[in-house]
């Protein structure tokens, strides 16, 4: 899984489920857009994705594919 994929892409390959990704690239007028990213782990639950998101000190994405279908808290619902 070394594949550089569009957001469009990952969500039609793993749809409705969370997934790790690297090397995010944003659209170049809007920071919170995800343009492309290389999917790194699948399979794996939002808290798996947020721990690994915080040893690796942002340096993986931990994000649903099918937004609307999930209620996201970030970070802080790790902790709860």
């Amino acid at each position: 899984m070394s594949e550089r994929l569009t957001w469009e892409e990952i969500q039609e390959r793993y749809p409705d489920q969370w997934v790790g990704l690297e090397e995010v690239e944003y659209e170049p007028d809007n920071d919170a857009t995800i343009k492309s990213a290389i999917v790194k782990y699948t399979d794996r639950s939002k808290n798996e994705l947020t721990r690994m998101q915080i040893q690796t000190k942002g340096n993986l994405l931990g994000i649903y594919t099918t937004p609307d279908h999930v209620f996201q808290m970030g970070t802080a619902g790790y902790f709860v």
